[in-house]
């Protein structure tokens, strides 16, 4: 462990996220919101800290270990937790305490998108701007882009872009240098959010709402600037631009680079992941649109339309609304919530699971029962006809059982807090998934639980995020043995 490196690393990219305060307020300005002093207060604060951090070690330079892009990692989200809660406190509105602006600031940058904030359409166009600022941020994680400065500094970035990046399947590159693939990641993902910004400019949305919906659809977060969602526009168009780049960024990013590199899409209907995610949401499209027809809740036009979008919006873990779903007959509201379980593929700014998982466990699953046909039979399970080695499989079966075990236990605590068990065991979920809204309770958002709930979630998404393991480590008393 270098405890000098970490600070010095700490230091940097703190002074760095200082920097990403001054958009919103220029944007104070041009609107003259009156936030432009908490804003301004905030970029003082986290600036000075940083510098206090990276001062005293600065000429420390040292090549980081495994253990050290763990502990960087984990401490990264949480240092940006605390330092970008400092506007939401500062500002006199939402003026939120502590433990609110942290759950909303951890909410943006793990781009859950649950929300403790009511009356949205009302807050300055600043804070507006900076939670998806927040989420854009977080979308493809802050680490990938200090990865990219990092050996500008003299730092190595290879940990902390396997501690980060989702998936089970973590060392593979799209670059030789690991820097040229973190600026490509980048590079991609501020394409797409360009053109997700014009689609919904030509859509009918003002330039600020498209940029702001912008940054949390392509980031998969779901913050909005106004109460209503994207329900607010009323639109089907707007509807239908966001549900191509939800589906779009729930794709592995790698397939993204490849069809930059090659200007080919056939590799995208190629990939198992994708093939199985788009099968799942088209089967749901019929049920969804089924029971909603034949309960009579909405017309079929209104039934495709709202039942679409609110399907791809809750499986991709984006969570944003133009309808309540919540609300919706039968097993509805449980079937696109568990979907969400699922979440995007592996290397995509989604949640949950992620679709590669869920896929080795269902072929785990089919294995075991060919086994107990032919027990003396060597079964190997195959992703694109490729065999996947066992260790992999191991490591799934791990995180899913470590994953089931944790949500039992955070949904107890907030049992405990007094929540009936749809509302815990949904805001768990919506949480640990990154999703955002949740049923019961937390279906509009988070403002009425108790702190200790909010600290629990709050946790539940930083576990997410860092999809477990690496947080957990942590929390081992091998890791700190020398």
């Amino acid at each position: 462990m270098h405890p000098a490196i970490i600070f010095r690393i700490l230091g940097i990219l703190l002074m760095v996220f200082s920097l990403a305060l001054l958009p919103p307020m220029i944007i104070s300005v041009i609107y003259q919101d009156g936030a432009l002093g908490a804003f301004a207060g905030a970029l003082g604060i986290n600036f000075a800290a940083g510098a206090l951090c990276w001062y005293p070690v600065r000429n420390h330079h040292q090549d980081l270990k495994t253990r050290d892009g763990f502990v960087v990692t984990v401490l990264f989200w949480l240092v940006l937790a605390v330092s970008g809660a400092l506007p939401l406190m500062l500002a006199e509105s939402p003026g939120l305490n502590f433990t609110d602006a942290f759950f909303e600031s951890l909410s943006g940058w793990t781009t859950t998108g649950a929300t403790v904030i009511t009356g949205i359409d009302y807050l300055p166009e600043s804070i507006l701007f900076y939670r998806q600022l927040l989420q854009w941020l977080g979308g493809m994680g802050i680490i990938v882009l200090a990865v990219a400065i990092l050996p500008m500094l003299g730092i190595g970035g290879m940990q902390l872009y396997r501690a980060e990046t989702p998936g089970p399947m973590k060392d593979s590159k799209l670059t030789p240098r690991i820097t040229e693939t973190a600026k490509t990641l980048w590079y991609i993902y501020l394409a797409l959010t360009i053109a997700c910004a014009v689609g919904f400019l030509l859509a009918g949305m003002s330039v600020f709402d498209a940029i702001c919906h912008a940054f949390s659809t392509v980031a998969i977060g779901g913050f909005s600037t106004h109460d209503d969602s994207i329900g607010y526009f009323d639109s089907a168009l707007i509807e239908g631009v966001a549900i191509f780049f939800m589906i779009i960024s729930a794709f592995n990013f790698a397939l993204h680079f490849y069809a930059w590199r090659f200007k080919s899409i056939r590799h995208y209907f190629a990939d198992p992941e994708v093939k199985t995610l788009l099968i799942v949401l088209f089967i749901a499209a019929i049920v969804t649109f089924t029971t909603l027809v034949a309960s009579k809740s909405y017309d079929p036009n209104e039934a495709l339309r709202f039942g679409l979008f609110e399907l791809v919006s809750i499986a991709t873990t984006t969570g944003y609304a133009a309808a309540d779903f919540s609300l919706w007959p039968a097993f509805l509201p449980f079937l696109l919530f568990f979907l969400a379980f699922m979440g995007g593929c592996a290397g995509s700014t989604g949640g949950g699971l992620k679709v590669i998982r869920v896929l080795l466990i269902y072929k785990q699953g089919n294995r075991e029962m060919k086994r107990l046909i032919h027990p003396n039979a060597i079964i190997p399970i195959r992703i694109g006809g490729r065999p996947i080695d066992d260790r992999v499989v191991e490591a799934v079966w791990g995180f899913f059982s470590v994953y089931l075990m944790l949500y039992l236990i955070m949904t107890i605590l907030l049992l405990a807090t007094g929540m009936d068990f749809v509302s815990a065991f949904s805001a768990v979920g919506a949480c640990i998934n990154n999703l955002g809204p949740g049923l019961g309770d937390v279906a509009a958002n988070y403002a009425n639980i108790s702190d200790f709930a909010k600290w629990v979630l709050s946790f539940a998404m930083l576990l997410g995020r860092l999809e477990i393991f690496t947080l957990l480590v942590l929390f081992t008393p091998v890791f700190w043995r020398q």
